[in-house]
């Protein structure tokens, strides 16, 4: 009974509980994606920041002030250049960094929208908020979570995927181990062939 047929060590691997900032690897192709969503999105709310200062309203002016269709004042305005800055950082910086940073921004523009959505018709209202801002605020934390989860965060990666690879060390090198045995049976296999071809040649007629 020496249990070749069984591998306890990958169904062990499958009851862990997997962090997020577990065994980071680091995946070229991904980084693409965390990059492209951490500048586009940085490069969206900088211009919404710079066109509210522009346009020199008021620190917390509450007033019907609207930029690019969307309600604004200078707290708002500095605070979006400050994120769209923090969102350029990521975007240079790459790999896991700007992965994380996409899914925590992400999270708090979807409370800020809840918070904001609160104190709309409230006498204590800091950044201007009205509806269409809130929506935006949902818009750019659902698009920030899924660029930061993307090929991350999922129950069926493929197992090629650096995160699934990451998290499950001791079945990769199974797969690693059954594929090295595939490899040799299959060249002994064209061995044996060759040289029964070669026996058939020799062999007088």
């Amino acid at each position: 009974m020496s249990g070749q047929g069984t591998v306890p060590g990958p169904a062990r691997q499958g009851k862990r509980r997997v962090r997020l900032d577990e065994h980071l690897p680091i995946d070229h192709r991904l980084s693409t994606v965390y990059r492209i969503g951490a500048g586009l999105i940085g490069l969206v709310l900088l211009v919404f920041g710079v066109l509210g200062l522009v346009n020199q309203i008021g620190p917390f002016d509450t007033g019907s002030h609207t930029t690019a269709g969307l309600n604004t004042n200078g707290a708002l305005s500095v605070l979006s250049i400050c994120v769209g800055l923090l969102l350029f950082v990521g975007m240079l910086i790459g790999k896991n960094f700007a992965s994380t940073l996409n899914m925590i921004l992400g999270v708090v523009f979807i409370l800020s929208g809840f918070v904001n959505l609160c104190l709309i018709d409230s006498g204590f209202n800091p950044l201007a908020f009205r509806l269409q801002n809130v929506l935006f605020s949902f818009v750019v934390g659902v698009l920030l979570m899924f660029f930061g989860m993307f090929g991350r965060v999922s129950g069926s990666l493929p197992h090629d995927n650096p995160y699934w690879r990451a998290r499950h060390p001791l079945q990769v090198e199974h797969e690693r181990r059954t594929r090295d045995a595939a490899g040799k049976r299959a060249e002994h296999a064209h061995r044996a062939v060759t040289a029964h071809r070669h026996g058939d040649h020799r062999t007088p007629g």
